[in-house]
């Protein structure tokens, strides 16, 4: 009888423990407002939806909260950002996210229309609305990091006296930040490393890069970083032939991991790393505002603390001391014992860092 007793206090109370467990999974909804290449882009808007992914439990593949919980809309025509993100902002969704800059100008109007609806934009510009949280990233930090990898890669190959390139689209202080960084990051190792500097003016026309390029590798030129949006592929493209024809040049990639665009033969590419922006993160810590309540306008600058800002090591003939150092130098960052210069933060630094470099 007392064992029937226990049986049945056991059980009932691990019904008891059954009912109440909580279900961990965030409740709040989202949509994610993609351009045209949806989240198979390979970049901004594919890290994008691995971050919310992430936030709910879910994996690809595994999207079981897909429609219910969180959810993606493709504009596939700028003209009609505005009418779609106000069709979005009907739907009430708790944050409605959208990545890249282009969408800066619906966004502003359509927060004006829906105040109570709240926005996350990931590298846009700043608003002055009480809805609209903008993320952008410290770009300089991980330019920094890949010029301490470009620097340490050439003394590892024994490069005498090497050069570096860097390719900028439209010249702003946004991209200016990527090459300071880039800058800083090289003459940390080789303190008087010759750089020189390029803007396409554009951000779709890799010809303009690869022209550039061309001339640079041709000229001794030992790695180009490009921020310079499509036109990078031009850069990339001139590496892999340089690479095919025996002659020892790289390119770095920037934003995601390009090691596969540089690939040649097998295991073999062109692109030697790349800076890495953590937008499936940035939008973690977004997200993570809204279910804590402390959601607010405004812009943040996410960092290396922020573990949003990084450099990719794919790229098997990547030099082991080249990782040592570059690892070395964001731990120096992230502790505040490497103050990298940005136009943000020193104006006259940022232009006396640019007077140094070759146009």
């Amino acid at each position: 009888m007392r064992k029937n007793h226990f049986i049945l206090t056991f059980l009932f109370t691990a019904l008891v423990l059954a009912g109440c467990k909580k279900d961990t999974t965030p409740s709040i909804t989202i949509k994610l407002v993609t351009d045209g290449l949806g989240i198979n882009d390979k970049s901004y808007n594919a890290s994008a939806w691995e971050g919310i992914l992430r936030f709910y439990g879910d994996s690809v593949g595994e999207e079981t909260n897909f429609g219910i919980l969180y959810d993606v809309a493709i504009c596939n025509d700028r003209g009609k950002y505005y009418s779609d993100l106000r069709a979005i902002s009907d739907e009430k969704p708790d944050l409605v996210i959208v990545t890249g800059f282009a969408f800066t100008d619906a966004i502003q109007s359509v927060s004006n229309v829906y105040p109570e609806q709240k926005f996350l934009m990931i590298d846009g510009r700043n608003l002055d609305c009480e809805n609209v949280q903008n993320y952008t990233f410290a770009a300089e930090e991980g330019s920094y990091l890949v010029g301490v990898i470009a620097a340490e890669q050439a003394l590892a190959e024994g490069v005498q006296n090497p050069s570096f390139g860097f390719i900028g689209g439209i010249e702003n202080d946004s991209i200016i930040d990527f090459e300071i960084g880039y800058v800083q990051g090289i003459r940390s190792v080789i303190p008087e490393a010759e750089v020189f500097s390029f803007y396409t003016d554009d951000w779709s026309q890799p010809a303009l890069a690869a022209a550039k390029a061309k001339v640079w590798y041709e000229n001794g030129v030992y790695a180009i970083y490009t921020a310079a949006g499509m036109c990078g592929n031009g850069t990339i493209a001139e590496a892999i032939a340089h690479r095919k024809a025996g002659k020892n040049v790289w390119a770095i990639g920037v934003d995601q991991d390009q090691f596969v665009e540089g690939v040649y033969g097998v295991g073999k590419s062109a692109v030697l790393t790349s800076m890495i922006k953590r937008v499936d993160n940035a939008v973690e810590i977004g997200l993570n505002s809204v279910r804590t309540g402390t959601f607010k306008q405004g812009s943040r600058i996410l960092s290396l603390k922020d573990k949003t800002v990084g450099f990719s090591t794919t790229n098997t003939e990547l030099n082991a001391n080249a990782i040592k150092h570059a690892n070395t130098a964001q731990a120096e960052i992230i502790s505040g014992k490497i103050n990298v210069v940005a136009t943000y933060k020193d104006r006259d630094a940022a232009e006396a860092i640019l007077k140094t470099v070759k146009q």
